[in-house]
């Protein structure tokens, strides 16, 4: 893969995508025809979302000194968008709730679910107000959501980062262990919790969604329902008591003509089919090496059915493999999903200790044809 003759060439009569070139398609075309299973002059790939620590480490490797340098250098298809919401420590829409009973770091990437909760004590559905909601209106910034939507160069997918993650906030509520014995032994508290929950990201996105219509493509919201082997809650707890929340958030966002992409870490298949009937349009992000989230299992599946994002190992191979392993792991998705995959890594977070160079791999491969 170091010469001319590997890249896509619609000049090249044996190659399954004659007509249409190595980079013939815009970034939005890509995207379109990838998570509706069409063709492609490639597939479609996301970045993800480096963490600052991760950042400067990307920009010195590539002699960048911008997200946006960056991406036009790895010809990334997704410009994610994230919400303005000013509300300190964190200043992020994900940490909005002040739930836990002891003090810890207030961060995207330093939250934990396993403090004791506000909610903890509470048994009465009742008493759910007794909890000092917060409005987003006071907090979500309108105005500069439709400046980063606008600033954004309209070929790529503009994609706004909601997350919406209204199941684990509710485990926030009460403590992640306390919520899991809720959820079976007063499902009620549990309801009354999580609806109110619900509708704070059913205002705050409809605020997002207003300010920024025109200039948004897509959304990617979710929860982590999996751990490594298998899902943390039964699939008939999932659909009576957190689904009908998530069904709400992905109608809102298809009222605007968004495209849905609904993150979970973990091994979730067992309830693919149902994201898939709540009208998810892109699954996020095919934790490799979790059980049952294969490549080639998923494809013998759901081949058709839905569209998935993710599938290069962030556990081990991105952070421990060579370039070449990296390489030739994005060939073998790119034989099982010539489309039908957004090819990413397997966790929405490029942390620092995985090498850029890994990463330059993952995007020359996925430019390259295999042979």
């Amino acid at each position: 893969m170091n010469g001319n003759e590997n890249i896509y060439d619609k000049t090249n009569s044996n190659s399954p995508f004659r007509g249409l070139g190595g980079n013939s398609m815009s970034h939005k075309e890509r995207f379109l025809a990838t998570i509706n299973n069409q063709a492609v002059d490639r597939p479609a790939s996301w970045l993800g979302l480096p963490v600052p620590s991760a950042q400067q480490g990307l920009y010195d490797f590539f002699n960048v000194k911008s997200v946006d340098e960056l991406k036009r250098v790895l010809n990334d298809d997704i410009y994610p968008i994230e919400v303005p919401y000013n509300y300190p420590p964190s200043n992020h829409i994900a940490c909005a709730f002040k739930f836990a009973k002891v003090s810890h770091d207030d961060k995207p990437d330093e939250r934990t679910l396993t403090v004791p909760g506000f909610f903890e004590d509470i048994e009465d559905p009742a008493d759910v107000d007794l909890f000092p909601w917060p409005d987003p209106a006071l907090y979500l910034d309108v105005e500069e959501s439709k400046k980063l939507a606008q600033a954004v160069d309209p070929d790529y997918v503009r994609m706004g980062v909601m997350w919406s993650a209204h199941f684990q906030d509710a485990c926030a509520a009460f403590g992640m262990e306390k919520a899991l014995m809720v959820m079976l032994m007063n499902p009620e508290m549990f309801t009354a919790v999580i609806d109110r929950i619900t509708e704070f990201y059913l205002k705050a996105n409809e605020l997002f969604y207003e300010a920024t219509k025109g200039y948004l493509d897509a959304v990617l919201i979710g929860n982590d329902f999996g751990s490594q082997c298998n899902l943390m809650v039964d699939p008939d707890t999932l659909r009576a008591l957190v689904f009908p929340g998530t069904k709400k958030i992905i109608d809102q966002a298809k009222s605007y003509g968004l495209k849905v992409i609904h993150h979970s870490c973990g091994s979730i298949f067992p309830i693919i089919g149902d994201l898939i009937e709540m009208g998810v349009d892109v699954i996020h992000p095919i934790q490799a090496l979790a059980s049952e989230m294969d490549a080639p299992h998923l494809k013998a599946h759901f081949e058709g059915k839905t569209a998935f994002c993710g599938g290069v190992d962030a556990q081990h191979l991105l952070v421990n493999g060579t370039p070449e392993q990296v390489s030739q792991k994005v060939m073998e998705l790119k034989e099982i999903f010539p489309t039908g995959l957004i090819i990413s890594p397997s966790h929405e977070a490029i942390l620092p200790d995985i090498p850029p160079a890994n990463i330059k791999a993952l995007f020359d491969a996925v430019k390259f044809k295999n042979v």
